[in-house]
């Protein structure tokens, strides 16, 4: 949508990211975020806990939706996007983990077509098995 002539509609789905979650890629994020809980990057000790495993930053599994509204609104999710979202259950190593929305409302369009003013999605961010890790809102707006 980020390069869209016209504006966006209520129903407009929005790009699907899919990424699959490696226990390196957790490594890494912990080293990037700093985050060294051993549920994370633990296998050993996260085995033992109510998730019998490790399980991915909630932060990281939020990239794939920040990345899926990047590509669909551009610099304007960037410099105006906000997030109301509930982590539903955990993202795994090994889980592909697909986003995907949808406009759910419009505020405003200029006269040449290109959309002006708060777009509303709903996100949602599921597991290869279909469990919901993620679902919210998403609201940006653009000039």
């Amino acid at each position: 949508m980020a390069q869209q002539r016209t504006a966006p509609a209520a129903g407009d789905a929005l790009p699907v990211v899919s990424k699959r979650i490696t226990q390196e890629q957790l490594n890494r994020y912990a080293d990037a975020s700093g985050d060294h809980n051993p549920l994370h990057i633990d296998p050993e000790f996260a085995a033992k806990t109510q998730f019998a495993g490790t399980i991915a930053h909630g932060m990281l599994v939020l990239a794939f939706v920040s990345e899926m509204l990047t590509a669909a609104f551009g610099r304007a999710w960037l410099e105006s996007g906000r997030l109301k979202i509930r982590f539903r259950a955990p993202a795994r190593p090994g889980d592909e983990v697909t986003t995907a929305g949808n406009v759910t409302k419009v505020d405003g369009s200029r006269p040449d077509g290109r959309p002006s003013g708060r777009i509303v999605c709903d996100i949602e961010c599921k597991s290869g098995a279909g469990e919901v890790l993620v679902s919210g809102e998403a609201e940006v707006i653009v000039e």
